[in-house]
């Protein structure tokens, strides 16, 4: 085992492996969206809107002010870069990781654990699903409006018709892919065939075991130094999965145990992973965000505790609604409720808190970046609430800044 890492090494490690740190790139097209998900390896995707759909705001705090048709044609475009499938919840991912999945999709053809009330579906609706499977064949891709087959649901599975849950069931089996996207959210489904490139169709598909190593690579890349429950989440393999394959490249040399300052469990070092003397960040993050999605380990990296409150009863809330934690330098410095109000232009920040990193420049800061967010968002400014302790501070900040531009 290596001489161990500080926490602060650590924490400089990781945030070095997610991308932070670096200078915006003055044109952050195709490439540099490219560039970042496969440094990430994978993008969660969400669908509250109160903001911006979450799988658009980590690009936003690793590139700026990138223009968001970009993400949106390499996902559902005509040439496309990324495809839909479930990895760390429902993501998006590089083309060059589907073949990776495509064990999943077996286990969910199979009915494997988690997945088999898809596959007792399927059997149980073989006629209905060859007529949906002969439809999308005949018309080409199609959401679930333009189907018009099966019984509407009422109560299980989000009350979705026979014909929604076909599509879905299908969607886990990689017999249907993700072909486009309509209007807010709408997933048009698509045969492989029609929708990927050839040369995504033709790749050899990797044993299960070869398949779950490379994704603890990139998980492990992605993440720099890593516990193993790190690394499991990743890309939710099962612990079972992930045990067996982080031990295999612990063995073949890939990854190095580490002992880390304040971990309770083993960590593992990515190759080429190490700590810069400085990290300088300034970020917004998505409550989904890589870094800190796994929130035993954002709470190991920063010592604070994050927890998603969007199902709290309004009443119990702390930190509000839809919450970003504020990256600033090497640390978590606050936090803020945030709402696009489209109509009026306006970005809210509708509560407003300090953590104990804050410092006297982070109202400053964080004004900063939420002005640039607000004018990636196409809204005219930001307004702040007098909630939070950090409010009236930030209030001044943004008025301040208002004034001086």
């Amino acid at each position: 085992m290596r001489p161990g890492l500080s926490a602060v090494e650590a924490r400089r490690i990781a945030l070095r492996a997610q991308g932070f740190g670096r200078a915006f790139p003055s044109d952050p097209g195709r490439a540099g969206v490219l560039g970042v998900l496969r440094r990430l390896g994978v993008l969660q995707m969400d669908s509250v809107n109160v903001l911006a759909r979450s799988h658009y705001l980590p690009l936003f705090s690793r590139l700026g002010a990138y223009p968001r048709g970009v993400l949106e044609d390499l996902a559902w475009g005509p040439r496309k870069g990324l495809f839909e499938y479930w990895m760390h919840e429902a993501s998006l991912a590089p083309l060059e990781v589907q073949p990776l999945l495509r064990w999943r999709m077996q286990d969910a053809e199979a009915g494997v654990g988690v997945w088999r009330g898809v596959s007792a579906f399927l059997r149980s609706h073989g006629d209905f699903i060859d007529r949906v499977l002969d439809e999308i064949d005949r018309r080409g891709p199609l959401a679930a409006s333009d189907l018009g087959l099966g019984a509407r649901g009422a109560g299980g599975w989000w009350g979705w018709s026979e014909g929604k849950r076909a599509l879905e069931c299908l969607f886990w089996t990689g017999r249907l892919t993700t072909a486009a996207r309509r209007g807010a959210f709408e997933r048009i489904y698509g045969l492989p065939r029609q929708v990927h490139p050839t040369r995504l169709l033709d790749a050899p598909t990797p044993t299960r075991a070869e398949a779950q190593r490379e994704l603890i690579r990139i998980a492990a890349r992605a993440q720099g130094v890593a516990t193993e429950a790190d690394l499991r989440d990743y890309f939710r393999l099962t612990a079972a999965d992930a045990r067996l394959r982080v031990a295999e490249l612990v063995e073949l040399g890939e990854l190095t145990p580490v002992r880390v300052e304040g971990w309770r469990a083993p960590a593992y070092l990515s190759p080429g992973a190490g700590a810069p003397r400085k990290v300088e960040a300034e970020a917004l993050l998505s409550p989904f965000d890589n870094l800190i999605w796994f929130r035993d380990r954002a709470e190991r990296l920063f010592d604070v505790r994050i927890r998603l409150e969007i199902y709290t009863p309004a009443h119990r809330r702390v930190h509000g609604y839809y919450v970003l934690p504020f990256l600033e330098g090497e640390a978590i410095t606050a936090r803020v409720d945030l709402k696009a109000d489209r109509k009026g232009g306006r970005l809210l920040v509708q509560v407003a808190h300090a953590e104990p990193a804050s410092g006297p420049q982070t109202p400053e800061a964080l004004a900063r970046n939420l002005r640039r967010m607000a004018g990636w968002l196409g809204l005219d400014g930001v307004s702040v609430a007098p909630r939070g302790d950090l409010a009236a501070r930030l209030e001044a900040a943004v008025g301040a800044e208002g004034r001086e531009a």
